[in-house]
């Protein structure tokens, strides 16, 4: 076929993400991948979620993206992060099987009907009129488009780094992606230069783990997606990882690989991650730790490796092993293969829009670590929405864009749009300011409903949620209503250590104690005749909304409050031909902020960095004028 109606480049997590979606959506879509056996490869960790990673699943999986489906089915280790903490921060982790999760990617690409993989390079984007009409591959082929989105991950220019040797490849013998670069600097893009980083990999069988100290996951495992067989679930058989540190006779050891350091020689040029470090970084920059935490994840039930993450590094490959070897239970260890650095191109975010199609050139959209994020949730909530775009595009219906308000991918992609990124950009819960509302346990309520309106979502999914949000409100109605007597409940209140009650109060009161868990208050009290709380005893979604929200009802309406006061001002449009730099009234630097992201409202362009308040006063008074 010489023609599609979306063509995605790279077949990694936002890649795998953006085809799905345009797919189900109805468009041909043709996946260009330089290995067709390499879509969903996990680049370095071999895991899936974490701390507000976790929230980005859901969301993907509300919306009916399938990273989450594919997590459940190949995990080995499920945890939920921070349950010990409030629920804003409850985020779910697992250990994936490296090579099950590439074969599970492969099967659920290969199952759409209207996806085309096509096993090539991509050299050129071409454009008419400002407007994407083609591409052209490696091997000189012309294939035609209405949309292409970009999401070539490490590969642009890749060069990989291990000592004072580089190779070029954007992952472990793998070949990079030449020639795409310059085609978009052609057409007017700016690029830049980021690197990121990967531990060694050791022998599982060389390691004593009986001097390690094992992480096992949860007893009950909980599954990312909902449309997950929980009969079924987990699939596969659970193991733990197992934690070691660092020390000081390793600290020194590592110093002595600095001056064939290609970090600290200049040989690397690109920004790496601030919050994910290498270990010689960490050795630099926190010259008051003796020792570094070391996790020895297992990269499979069949596979003897065993990935030491927290130990990135791009140190000459006799250094790293020298020094694993002074860590504690790694003493034999044997090293597999070397970690590494990789330094690639990527397009700083100014240039995209909310839809992340590119300012530039129509029908180009920008995803994943070509935006400048770090992580394969990040590029998976980008490649899921920039699908969505471009189907939407090419259909001729609405655009589809999320405040920060409504999910941590509209937090992702204002910050991207709006600040830009000097650095590789990660995402955390302390981004996001509604994250009391924006918990991973409600995704669904959030965002199934766009899922269901895009056909990513099947009717009896949309209806489930329509049923279970009808009782919840109900259970919340009759628990805020319902009193129960001292004498009905106080001996269970003295047994789990909470104070008793004088007088009757409501069951809704009484739940908001932090030592309170409502389905075992439920099973105290008498409520047998009651058909909802029969219904809310049996429906653990349900169950589990009604006691977040009894509990942080205060702190949950202070948000809400928040958000109506600034959703004022992101009703107050800006046209998108409004050219910033006549106000002359505005700072400069205002002016050569607005001009370069050219904000969509009056909310949007208040938290671009450089533009004061007083330059957003006098934008409104223009824009009323």
């Amino acid at each position: 076929m010489n023609c599609f109606d979306v063509i995605v480049v790279g077949g990694g997590h936002a890649g795998i993400e953006a085809s799905s979606a345009a797919a189900k959506m109805g468009c041909s879509v043709g996946l260009v991948t330089l290995d067709k056996s390499a879509i969903g490869r996990m680049s370095c960790n071999p895991a899936i979620g974490g701390s507000a990673k976790g929230h980005l699943v859901h969301e993907i999986d509300a919306l009916g993206g399938v990273m989450g489906l594919i997590a459940d089915r190949t995990g080995i280790q499920f945890r939920i992060l921070n349950k010990s903490k409030g629920p804003a921060v409850w985020a779910g982790r697992c250990q994936s099987d490296r090579r099950l999760y590439l074969d599970e990617a492969e099967r659920v690409i290969s199952s759409i009907g209207n996806i085309k993989v096509v096993e090539d390079s991509v050299n050129e984007a071409v454009a008419e009129n400002n407007k994407i009409v083609g591409i052209v591959t490696g091997s000189g082929k012309q294939i035609m488009c209405k949309a292409l989105i970009v999401c070539a991950g490490t590969f642009l220019n890749g060069l990989m780094h291990t000592g004072l040797s580089s190779v070029e490849g954007g992952r472990f013998e793998e070949k990079p992606s030449i020639g795409l670069t310059d085609s978009l600097i052609k057409l007017g893009f700016v690029s830049g230069r980021f690197k990121t980083g990967t531990p060694p990999r050791l022998a599982k069988s060389s390691i004593d783990f009986s001097l390690l100290e094992e992480q096992p996951g949860d007893e009950f495992p909980e599954p990312f997606s909902l449309r997950t067989d929980k009969s079924q679930f987990p699939f596969l058989q659970q193991v733990s990882c197992h934690l070691t540190h660092t020390n000081s006779t390793a600290h020194k050891i590592l110093e002595t690989g600095f001056s064939r350091s290609p970090l600290f020689t200049g040989l690397i040029n690109g920004v790496g991650p601030r919050y994910c470090p290498s270990i010689e970084d960490k050795i630099v920059r926190f010259t008051d730790k003796i020792s570094h935490q070391l996790f020895l994840e297992p990269e499979g039930l069949d596979d003897d490796l065993i990935y030491l993450n927290g130990f990135s590094t791009s140190l000459p490959a006799d250094i790293q092993l020298e020094a694993i070897h002074k860590i504690k239970g790694l003493e034999n260890s044997e090293m597999i293969r070397p970690g590494y650095a990789v330094e690639y191109d990527y397009f700083p975010p100014y240039q995209v829009d909310l839809t992340l199609e590119t300012k530039l050139v129509e029908g180009l959209y920008f995803s994943g670590q070509v935006n400048g994020t770090s992580g394969y949730e990040e590029a998976a909530g980008q490649g899921i929405l920039a699908g969505i775009n471009a189907a939407l595009k090419i259909q001729k219906r609405k655009e589809f864009t999320l405040k920060r308000s409504e999910a941590y991918i509209g937090v992702l992609i204002d910050d991207l749009v709006g600040k830009s990124t000097n650095e590789p950009y990660r995402m955390f819960t302390s981004r996001a300011e509604h994250r009391l509302i924006l918990r991973q346990d409600n995704a669904d309520r959030r965002l199934l409903k766009y899922g269901y309106e895009f056909g990513l979502i099947n009717k009896s999914q949309f209806e489930e949620l329509r049923e279970r949000e009808i009782l919840i409100n109900l259970s919340k109605e009759l628990l805020t209503e319902t009193r129960v007597r001292p004498d009905a409940i106080n001996n269970y209140l003295e047994s789990i250590g909470t104070s008793v009650i004088d007088n009757s109060e409501t069951l809704e009161k009484i739940t908001r104690r932090p030592e309170i868990n409502l389905g075992k208050l439920l099973n105290e009290v008498d409520l047998k005749g009651n058909g909802t709380i029969q219904k809310l005893k049996q429906n653990n979604k349900a169950l589990e909304q009604v006691e977040i929200e009894f509990k942080y009802e205060g702190y949950i309406q202070r948000q809400y409050d928040m958000i109506e006061k600034v959703e004022k001002l992101e009703k107050m449009n800006i046209p998108l031909n409004f050219n910033f730099l006549n106000l002359k009234q505005i700072s400069a630097e205002g002016r050569e902020k607005l001009a370069k992201i050219k904000p969509r409202s009056i909310g949007q362009a208040s938290r671009i960095s450089g533009v004061s308040p007083s330059d957003i006063s006098i934008l409104l008074v223009y824009l009323k004028n």
